[in-house]
């Protein structure tokens, strides 16, 4: 048997046909797995809002422990400040790492680089 860490990286095409719910069920069933989850394009404020809501509801004193999620900074919007105004492209989402809390520690984030620390134990 091959022991470490499952590491999934979901492409931003296969997100782009999931539904809220189907992204936050794909990325938590994975994560309370033990699995870490790479996001190609991050996931919408509101979908990390309810991803956070769903996950509290699954947290045990001697089961899953939570998540622990980083994400770059989002681009700024084109067009500045008229062109958010007058319906300019909405910021990017970009990369999302998702982990189990007790396995996946954030050590450093820039605009640029994600280090994180991951354990095999559970």
């Amino acid at each position: 048997m091959i022991q470490g860490v499952q590491i999934d990286l979901i492409s931003a095409e296969r997100l782009d046909k999931l539904t809220m719910m189907e992204k936050i069920h794909l990325i938590l069933d994975e994560v309370m797995e033990g699995n870490i989850v790479v996001l190609e394009k991050g996931l919408a404020p509101e979908e990390q809002s309810k991803l956070i809501e769903v996950t509290m509801r699954e947290i045990s004193p001697d089961g899953f422990a939570g998540i622990e999620m980083e994400t770059y900074p989002v681009k700024e919007a084109q067009g500045g400040f008229l062109g958010k105004l007058f319906g300019g492209r909405r910021p990017e989402t970009r990369l999302t790492v998702i982990g189990p809390a007790n396995q996946l520690k954030t050590l450093r984030k820039d605009k640029d680089l994600i280090s994180a620390w991951v354990s095999s134990s559970r």
